[in-house]
């Protein structure tokens, strides 16, 4: 049951004290795209293309005017770090769209949100095909500086592909543990904003398993609000473009890239923290 992981952790959550949190970081878990690997890009791109081919075609059957699907407005605000299904749902109610929810078995061409999720799947998997996976270098070797220092290394992605991603990338063997959009519904795991997926992804990877002595990294405003939520020691935000947004939503480190941070900057941050505690 999905609970004897998460639930552990939770109750676990309650009992830890600042007095009682040991030196050191035990354990980092990041997210995957637009961290690990740039294929945020590429998911924006299909989002796109999924939305305003559903947009366009129902304004024609339904004489509306078509209002084009944003990548900083729409795709930020409402998709970006959710599952799929959960993206789907999000975009259509902004628009007070209403459509059956269906099942994950869906066809591509069903008008449901599940068919519209597993449409956006094919256009995703389409274009990583076609254009190969960007892998943010910077990031790998803070990863690997980590590593080093005996750190556990997690993967917390809400993407069904995110495994696939990894291995195409060569990079799998960095991290000790996935929690995936696969792992999520077999789980039942809560999807982001909600912390399931990060407290989850820790309890595999320590046990006891302390989020106060672990971080996220992430660079999504629904992840930096379940590393929040998920009472997570650090909760780093990547903020590309600067917009201020991770910090105002509980990220309290946020970095422009990673050649602002390293290993020991991270483990010096949880050493102050014990010993202010």
């Amino acid at each position: 049951m999905w609970l004897s992981g998460v639930a552990r952790v939770f109750s676990r959550l309650n009992r830890f004290r600042g007095d009682e949190m040991k030196n050191g970081l035990e354990a980092m878990i990041f997210d995957l795209d637009g961290v690990i690997t740039f294929t945020a890009r590429v998911h924006a791109a299909a989002w796109k293309e999924l939305f305003d081919g559903f947009l366009k075609e129902r304004s024609e059957r339904l004489h509306e005017r078509f209002r084009e699907f944003t990548i900083e407005g729409d795709y930020v605000t409402y998709v970006d770090g959710k599952p799929r299904y959960d993206g789907v749902a999000s975009f259509l109610s902004s628009r007070q769209i209403t459509i059956p929810y269906g099942s994950p078995a869906d066809s591509p061409s069903a008008e449901t949100v599940c068919g519209l999720g597993n449409r956006k799947d094919n256009l995703f998997t389409k274009k990583i095909r076609e254009g190969g996976i960007d892998v943010d270098h910077q990031a790998i070797i803070f990863v690997k500086a980590l590593r080093q220092r005996g750190i556990r290394i997690g993967l917390a992605s809400s993407s069904r592909n995110a495994v696939p991603i990894v291995e195409q990338a060569g990079i799998r063997d960095l991290f000790d543990e996935v929690v995936d959009g696969i792992v999520s519904d077999r789980l039942r795991l809560r999807g982001k904003p909600e912390p399931d997926i990060f407290v989850q992804c820790l309890s595999q990877l320590t046990s006891p398993a302390n989020p106060r002595q672990a971080g996220i990294v992430e660079d999504a405003i629904a992840g930096v609000m379940a590393g929040h939520r998920g009472r997570f020691g650090l909760v780093l935000g990547v903020d590309r473009k600067n917009s201020g947004t991770l910090a105002r939503n509980g990220a309290n480190w946020v970095i422009n890239d990673f050649s602002g941070i390293t290993a020991d900057q991270v483990l010096s941050f949880f050493a102050h923290r014990a010993r202010a505690a």
